[in-house]
């Protein structure tokens, strides 16, 4: 197979044979002989191989067993590498679904659109406009991430005392059995006001003792820890990363030997000695309970006759005898608890196992099935909270802020980081809602989990980052009145907790997708890594012919949608966004198609080709992006307001799946096949163009000024109403600055001639009293318009020693 001649060969005779179901049995006889000669048979000139068999079925299904899925059953399982049990858990983890159609080349977009609108309940709403929103006002950011370090007393009273560490709890053990949508609605809140106290209350209801509880718990485990974990009386956290393994978390170095020792009172227990060291654990210095991922071994089989049993997960109270909580981390100002944790033949019993002895060795299958509420509920969360708050107080400040005696927001760089903002706002909450929708549906995206947390985190760096572009010295000057200073100061973290990026992009959305949401590439390698036997050949056999089939389908479509411009491509939709929709099925049949090539021509050595894998993994996450921007369009009824919301999505994602798509083409080694695929794919070249300027400029005047559209894209963000709080004084001067300016233009240009002799607006507005031209209701707006706008834009200042001599006073 690594002959790229005999190679094609071989894919060609495949796809010939793939046709054969729907030939008449004559045809199926002589393109079985003439590909059995060509590959099973390369010394065919032996006697007897012209006589014909009968033309049956029976005979012509048994000939393709013998002949063609026999010798490539024996050829993948000699290519395949072998699968470690980490790798096969991971890939059992979780459930296939709007992936799985957009890796079938002909997505049904009717099964995306028929699902009812997402909505909370009325507790959940409730929660929102009570506790939460009493939570964002008694937070001050400034004081928790520069002065104490920490959340102040009465804030973590209000966390415990009103069930923020147990939204995911059931109501009968006390909790509030929140949705996913409304779990995320809640953390989105609360980084809008403080990314520090987000991180405090998601991180409980994500990765943690709860959510394993309650998929894994022994009932005696649930009724004792969760009714004290939903009242805030144990404080959770979760121990997985170690300094020796930190992405590559199957590699742990922390164990357990199972032994029996005296245990408190009692005498001659079955347990686990315990040994670890873990680092960067969330709430580690304050829990009281600390969950403890390790490698099992049974030495003197206690258990059975295994000894190494794999990765477990145990509780264990943080006051048990040999638990040694480290000092604190600092991740980059956002003060939430961080910190270390270790221990050193640490002696627990085996009841205190997650889910008891039955689930000892089960902990990575457990571990990749519950990593999906922080990748595709908290951190989705946290960034699209950056990407609302960054929407309406930067598009406010820049109609509020002047240079050269106009609004920054009307200068057409400052629009183009608008644009972006507003652009990947949309889309980020598009995907966040979609996605929440899909597991309070019963589903476990672990591919889909991946692109979120992926792109939404990506897309929180995007919008911060311009957003400090359009502030200036306002957003790099720390204080009370900076909205962005410390967000931007998190965009790091939440790139890299619960699975670096790059390795996200590179590892996991393609390399678990490609097998896990492939309709046929998981059962090949399943039935190729079963024992040898007639049922695991015919099981082969259906995947081999079936994937066949399906990658000529793929081949045909696309390129029957290239030529066309995808018009006869039966999509739901009007106008515009049905041209989007048939674009996008264009582009997922494009996926299917490159993604079979390279993995056809690559086969085990793609996962080291982490480039390709990468911009793979770019393909499927824009097609399923701007699936959820049209669907998020859907569901709200369509508002034409919110259109050029729309069309920069779609026009951004698929600008960006032409470049990955033609990146993969110029970089697939075999350049024969890649040569091939560019003109099928691409017969009259790349079309796609980025977002127009004109397209920039509507979303930037839509985040300059208060509308419907506006007020639906920052939906479910904390907006204070006093004028003690930056974004109270920045809705209070957009309002202002608003009604002023018609006012102040017209004074303005009355003047225009003896303007330079004026040195302030008090100085124009007193001209303007005397000559008439302004009443005292007018004089009033520009006067209070003026002073809100200054308020607005006043940076911060400090003592020179920056307060440190009173501090130590």
């Amino acid at each position: 197979m690594n002959n790229p001649v005999r190679y094609l060969q071989f894919s060609g005779a495949l796809l010939l044979i793939a046709v054969i179901d729907l030939l008449p049995a004559p045809w199926q006889i002589a393109v079985v002989l003439l590909v059995v000669m060509h590959l099973a048979l390369p010394h065919w000139r032996r006697p007897g191989i012209a006589l014909v068999p009968a033309a049956t079925s029976e005979t012509i299904y048994d000939w393709r067993l013998r002949w063609i899925s026999e010798p490539a059953l024996r050829l993948v399982r000699r290519a395949l590498p072998r699968m470690s049990r980490t790798e096969r858990e991971a890939l059992d983890a979780g459930t296939v679904w709007w992936d799985g159609e957009l890796f079938s080349g002909k997505p049904r977009w009717r099964l995306l659109r028929q699902q009812e609108p997402p909505t909370l309940t009325r507790e959940e709403q409730a929660f929102l406009d009570g506790p939460v929103e009493e939570l964002c006002r008694i937070v001050d950011d400034w004081e928790v991430t520069h002065e104490r370090h920490d959340l102040p007393p009465k804030v973590w009273h209000f966390i415990r005392d009103n069930g923020f560490f147990g939204m995911i709890i059931p109501r009968t053990y006390g909790g509030l059995e929140f949705s996913a949508l409304a779990h995320s609605a809640v953390v989105m809140k609360i980084a809008t006001r403080s990314v520090s106290a987000a991180v405090t209350v998601m991180v409980p209801n994500s990765l943690g003792p709860a959510k394993l509880l309650l998929e894994y718990g022994t009932e005696e485990q649930k009724d004792h820890y969760l009714p004290r974990l939903a009242q805030g009386k144990e404080v959770p956290c979760f121990a997985l990363t170690s300094p020796e393994a930190g992405s590559d978390a199957g590699a742990i170095p922390d164990f357990g030997i199972v032994c029996r020792q005296d245990f408190e009172e009692h005498k001659d227990v079955l347990g686990i000695k315990l040994t670890w060291e873990k680092r960067y654990i969330t709430l580690g210095p304050v829990a009281t309970l600390l969950g403890l991922a390790f490698k099992l071994y049974d030495p003197d089989h206690l258990l059975g006759e295994e000894e190494d049993l794999g990765i477990t997960l145990a509780l264990i109270p943080t006051d048990t005898a040999g638990v040694v909580i480290g000092r604190r981390h600092m991740p980059l100002n956002q003060v939430f608890m961080n910190g270390p944790n270790s221990g050193k033949d640490v002696f627990v019993p085996i009841e205190w196992i997650i889910g008891g002895l039955a689930y000892a060795g089960q902990g990575w299958r457990m571990l990749m099935e519950c990593l999906a509420d922080g990748r595709s509920i908290s951190l989705p969360a946290l960034g699209t909270g950056a990407g609302k708050l960054a929407s309406r107080a930067v598009g406010a400040y820049g109609r509020i802020r002047r240079q050269f005696k106009q609004p920054i927001g009307r200068f057409e760089g400052v629009q183009e980081a608008l644009a972006r903002i507003g652009g990947y706002t949309y889309m980020m909450d598009s995907a966040r809602v979609l996605t929440a929708r899909a597991i309070d549906s019963g589903e476990k995206p672990s591919v889909i989990s991946a692109i979120v947390k992926y792109h939404l985190t990506e897309g929180m760096r995007r919008v911060v980052n311009d957003a400090m572009d359009v502030l200036g010295g306002a957003g790099i000057c720390l204080g009370p009145r900076n909205l962005l200073g410390r967000t931007y100061q998190a965009v790091p973290i939440s790139i890299t907790v619960e699975g670096a990026n790059i390795l996200t992009r590179t590892m996991i959305i393609f390399g678990q997708g490609a097998v896990r949401s492939h309709p046929y590439i998981f059962h090949l390698m399943e039935a190729a890594s079963n024992e040898e036997s007639e049922k695991s050949l015919q099981k082969f056999d259906r995947a081999l012919f079936g994937h066949m089939r399906y990658l000529l389908g793929n081949l045909l479509r696309t390129f029957f949608h290239a030529t066309t411009g995808a018009r006869f491509a039966r999509v739901p939709g009007r106008g515009s966004v049905r041209r989007y929709y048939q674009h996008l099925t264009r582009m997922s049949a494009s996926f299917a198609l490159l993604a079979d090539a390279a993995i056809l021509t690559l086969g085990g050595s793609l996962k080291r080709r982490e480039r390709i894998s990468g911009r793979l993994a770019d393909v499927i996450s824009q097609l399923y992006l701007a699936s959820a921007a049209l669907q998020r369009f859907n569901d709200q009824g369509e508002p034409q307001e919110d259109l050029p919301f729309v069309r920069w999505v779609c026009d951004q994602s698929l600008h960006t799946i032409q470049s990955s798509l033609s990146g993969v083409l110029s970089n697939l080694p075999n350049r024969p096949v890649a040569w091939m695929l560019r003109w099928v794919i691409f017969p009259y070249g790349r079309r796609f163009n980025p977002p127009t300027d004109r397209l920039g400029q509507e979303i930037a005047e839509m985040l300059l000024a208060p509308s419907a559209a506006r007020d639906r894209l920052t939906d479910g963000m904390f907006i204070p109403t006093g004028l003690e709080d930056q974004l109270g004084r920045i809705e209070d001067a957009l309002d202002k600055v608003i009604r002023a300016e018609y006012v102040e233009r017209k004074l303005r240009k009355e003047l225009a001639q003896s303007i330079d002799t004026y040195r302030s607006i008090d100085d124009l507005v007193t001209a303007g009293l005397a000559q008439g031209i302004l009443d005292a209701s007018d004089a009033e707006l520009i006067t209070s318009a003026d002073a809100a706008r200054r308020e607005v834009i006043r940076v911060d200042d400090f003592p020179n020693d920056l307060g440190k001599e009173a501090d130590h006073d």
